[in-house]
């Protein structure tokens, strides 16, 4: 087979084992919510509202009737817990055991954050926490007038933070975007396994969890930041392991590092589905890792709300558009909720070869159903790029959509 094909087939495969081939995979309501995170293994969570919180996209990509308050619902319930997995995250409960070797790190201070803490300072919180019950940050009161970066927080909150890091306090809620923290014995159910994992299991659960989630994968991707020389050993000894089992197989293709992927899932994407517009979070698990979306589909993808803005070429907020299995380009959005205006400051087409009509009614239908999402009655489209597009894309968004679009 060509390695074109076999590209074409290992696009589809991730595709397909994100949940973004197909309409409502996982199912619908707050059910679909819990299958999506068992799935994936993980949500990123973060805290910019351009565009509703990523954490919320990446879900509503997938379930068609995402509500937002499924999200507190699971975590009240307790079928989901907020730790870290490569950057802050919502996590399905029944993965639990495997946040423990992080949390030990920071508890036995054996990394290089918060291990110039006053145990005075831990001791307090936690004790006020027992006794009063759940805390927020601000619950805690502070003679430290400092206030600016990360460094000058005052001392509990820092505390709260080691705490929860070490896996002495869980969140249990949210009031808005603000955490509440309680003993993890009053908030951890009583079934799950606490048990630390040993090393090689703890690979084993990510190689899985990485297969499960993208059907492709790489070392590199599987280790994405974790240093740790004995893991990445054992990932390989796994693979190497799984290999040899006929469990997966391993695809080389030219100028790619060694792919591993489940040959049942390569077979069962001979057959492309109806192509569809997906607009993604910077955040998806899709696209988060930049280096499997080069290579996998040729899409060069940078956050730039980081970058100065005369360094942007994009935009501060894009959002990939992803149409069938093929990136077309990326839009600049900001959600304007106090007018009800979605904005599409900047659209980029990037895929030239593929002819506008074929994906502009799909592009309209979502961007109506965006808007809805963010709170939003009406949609201003304010540049394009080629600008030879302008005219046709604002006039598909007034026929298709059910905002009012300026």
């Amino acid at each position: 087979m060509k390695q074109s094909s076999i590209l074409n087939q290992l696009k589809r495969a991730t595709l397909q084992s994100q949940g973004l081939s197909k309409t409502n995979p996982f199912g619908k309501g707050k059910k679909a919510v819990l299958s999506v995170l068992e799935h994936l293994g993980y949500i990123q969570i973060d805290t910019l509202a351009v565009v509703e919180r990523a954490h919320h996209h990446t879900f509503w990509t997938r379930i068609s009737d995402y509500q937002i308050e499924f999200l507190d619902h699971l975590l009240e319930e307790r079928k989901i817990f907020e730790y870290w997995f490569h950057a802050a995250s919502y996590l399905p409960i029944r993965d639990y055991r495997y946040a423990l070797p992080q949390m030990l790190l920071f508890k036995r201070g054996e990394t290089r954050y918060y291990n110039n803490i006053d145990p005075k300072t831990l001791s307090y919180v936690k004790d006020k926490i027992r006794i009063d019950g759940p805390q927020k940050a601000r619950d805690f009161k502070s003679h430290n007038k400092k206030s600016g970066s990360w460094w000058d927080w005052k001392p509990s909150k820092i505390a709260l933070e080691k705490l929860f890091m070490q896996g002495d306090l869980m969140v249990c809620g949210r009031d808005g975007m603000e955490k509440i923290y309680d003993l993890t014995e009053r908030v951890l159910p009583d079934t799950i396994n606490t048990t630390e994992p040993t090393p090689l299991e703890y690979a084993e659960y990510l190689v899985n969890t990485h297969l499960r989630a993208y059907g492709v994968t790489t070392v590199k991707q599987i280790t994405h930041l974790k240093a740790d020389k004995e893991l990445r050993k054992n990932v390989e000894l796994i693979l190497q392991s799984m290999t040899e089992e006929q469990s997966i197989q391993q695809v080389k293709i030219d100028g790619l590092p060694t792919i591993f992927t489940v040959p049942t899932l390569l077979e069962n994407t001979t057959k492309k589905s109806p192509p569809k517009i997906r607009l993604l979070s910077p955040f998806d698990n899709s696209v988060i890792h930049r280096e499997r979306l080069s290579h996998l589909f040729g899409f060069d993808f940078r956050l730039e709300c980081y970058t100065p803005r005369e360094k942007r070429r994009f935009g501060y907020f894009c959002l990939p558009i992803l149409f069938g299995d093929e990136f077309i380009g990326r839009v600049d959005c900001k959600a304007h909720r106090k007018n009800g205006q979605l904005e599409l400051i900047h659209l980029h087409i990037e895929n030239f070869d593929l002819e506008t009509e074929l994906w502009l009614e799909a592009f309209a239908e979502t961007i109506d159903r965006f808007a809805a999402f963010n709170g939003c009655q009406s949609v201003k489209l304010t540049k394009v790029s080629p600008t030879s597009k302008t005219n046709i894309i604002r006039q598909s968004l007034k026929e298709k959509s059910k905002a009012n679009p300026v």
